[in-house]
């Protein structure tokens, strides 16, 4: 695998960390600012979002190491 797609990886999977991080925090404390309108609140969506973008930068992180 190219080195490209696992920085292209890494950095999608940063923007969905902080677009779903920037959801669930806006959702609680600032409705108006969250990207979904806090769609996540009260739901384990985000959070289940958040784990497969983590998981998404943790297998690009150790496809680059191996590199």
């Amino acid at each position: 695998m190219p080195k490209a797609l696992c920085i292209t990886g890494m950095v999608i999977s940063i923007l969905l960390i902080i677009l779903f991080v920037t959801d669930l925090l806006g959702g609680w404390f600032f409705p108006a600012l969250a990207p979904f309108g806090g769609a996540s609140y009260n739901s384990l969506m985000g959070v289940w979002f958040l784990i497969c973008a983590a998981a998404l930068a943790y297998l690009s992180w150790s496809t680059l190491k191996e590199q």
